[in-house]
């Protein structure tokens, strides 16, 4: 190579190679001291979109998870609301009860009214006042909410409160309406709720809906079928039916649901037909003061008297001369929620369920606290049903933050093989590029010395 003062051809090589390993040894120093391999854009255009990308899943995993440990807060609050709602329901429970007993008079139970009065209105205030960061839960403005449960859009879960005041739980029922769902009095021999050729009754309850045929069936067939239907409709046949003025003369046949009683052995006796009524498990009470047999009687297709003698007896004023008197069973339909009775032909009227709420339990007689029970059982069902839905809601947030975790783990270990620094790797580069600037700075100093040389050719 040629001696050239003008041009040091050395050292420009030791100056770019001295350049472009302090650019090593600074880019090592960078990724060192920030822990990061991307700093910026230029040390990995691709790797810096992807790490932004998972970046951005793996904080919307941990609002996720925080979110989803809210909601199970959440029904938590509600369900701890609702378990202390259940103890007055059952304390209500035991109060009808002890209530529809005969022992109780009218005072005892005007006593045992109001403290059912003060559940019920502590049942409504629990519903109004149980909150969750200052919103509302059981009042029944809750609705139903959605959990952002998930680091992008959409993935939620829902979550729906009821309202569980005492007005607004209870037995929702459907009774009265037609020949099937009321009681009347019929003429015949057999207790027939329809000679129409179909009689198909639409069903729409709170599990399914269903098409029932109650063609020639009577009212303890129909309630089998509904009950059959599985819709979340229950039915039960009820009849109150009352026989006055049996007498000696009355020689016929008395029949209640398939259970059935020779009047002829009675001689009038009402009293010893009563007692034997009951002792066939058959609810009839009998009143001295008018001598008549009140019979109350659940799950039976209705009550019969067919006439023998002179046929003095009556069923709910009609005479059983003939062919007989019939009184068909009612059928009460109830669920735990709102449903409806649609109907062709004429077995019953097409409606909707009514409530009988909880506030409305009076407790003062027998026949209401009676009535109370039922209406208790129902709303103890619909809460019931309501802490289920809140316990499977919890353990499924507990599952959905269990893969949430798991995710942001995953991730979290896939963003750090494209974004950290490997310490191990870069501090090797750092010691290599130290060594080349020492180098390179020595062997620059000696490049620069070259030129010198010349003046030896002049003699200097």
């Amino acid at each position: 190579m040629a001696l050239s003062v003008v041009t040091n051809m050395a050292s420009l090589n030791a100056q770019r190679n001295l350049t472009k390993s302090g650019e090593g040894l600074a880019t090592s120093m960078q990724r060192l001291s920030s822990g990061m391999r991307i700093n910026s854009a230029k040390d990995d255009a691709a790797g810096l979109q992807i790490s932004n990308r998972l970046t951005s899943q793996i904080n919307g995993l941990g609002v996720a998870q925080r979110n989803a440990n809210d909601g199970i807060s959440m029904a938590q609050t509600a369900e701890g609301a609702m378990q202390e709602s259940t103890n007055i329901l059952q304390r209500m429970r035991d109060l009808a009860l002890q209530s529809a007993n005969g022992s109780n008079s009218d005072e005892d139970r005007a006593a045992l009214q109001k403290e059912v009065a003060a559940l019920q209105t502590e049942l409504t205030r629990i519903s109004e006042t149980t909150s969750f960061g200052g919103q509302k839960l059981l009042d029944g403005n809750f609705g139903t909410k959605a959990f952002q449960v998930g680091a992008n859009a959409n993935e939620t879960i829902s979550l729906s409160l009821n309202n569980i005041s005492s007005d607004a739980i209870g037995e929702h029922a459907v009774s009265g309406g037609g020949s099937v769902f009321d009681n009347v009095v019929n003429a015949g021999l057999a207790f027939s709720a329809s000679t129409a050729a179909s009689n198909a009754v639409v069903l729409s309850g709170p599990l399914s809906n269903s098409t029932v045929d109650l063609s020639l069936k009577n009212a303890q067939e129909t309630a089998e079928l509904i009950n059959t239907a599985a819709t979340g409709i229950k039915a039960e046949t009820s009849v109150s039916a009352t026989i006055a003025s049996f007498s000696s003369a009355d020689t016929g046949t008395l029949t209640v649901g398939t259970k059935t009683f020779d009047l002829a052995q009675y001689s009038g006796s009402s009293s010893e037909l009563a007692a034997d009524l009951g002792k066939s498990g058959i609810n009839a009470t009998y009143n001295s003061t008018s001598n008549s047999i009140v019979i109350n009687e659940t799950g039976v297709a209705g009550v019969m008297i067919v006439g023998g003698g002179t046929n003095t007896a009556t069923l709910n004023g009609a005479t059983a001369q003939g062919a007989g008197a019939v009184v068909d069973a009612q059928i009460n339909l109830t669920a735990s929620d709102s449903f409806s009775v649609g109907a062709s032909g004429e077995v019953v009227t097409a409606g909707n369920s009514t409530l009988d709420k909880v506030s409305d339990v009076n407790l003062k007689t027998q026949s209401g606290a009676q009535d109370s029970i039922t209406v208790i059982d129902a709303a103890l069902a619909a809460i019931d049903e309501s802490r289920a839905g809140l316990g499977a809601i919890q353990n499924r947030f507990s599952h959905t933050i269990s893969n949430l975790a798991n995710i942001q783990e995953n991730v979290s270990a896939s963003r750090s093989r494209i974004q950290d620094t490997d310490f191990a790797v870069e501090t090797a580069h750092m010691t290599k590029n130290q060594i080349l600037q020492q180098a390179g700075t020595s062997i620059l100093a000696q490049a620069n010395q070259v030129p010198q040389a010349a003046l030896s050719l002049l003699g200097g």
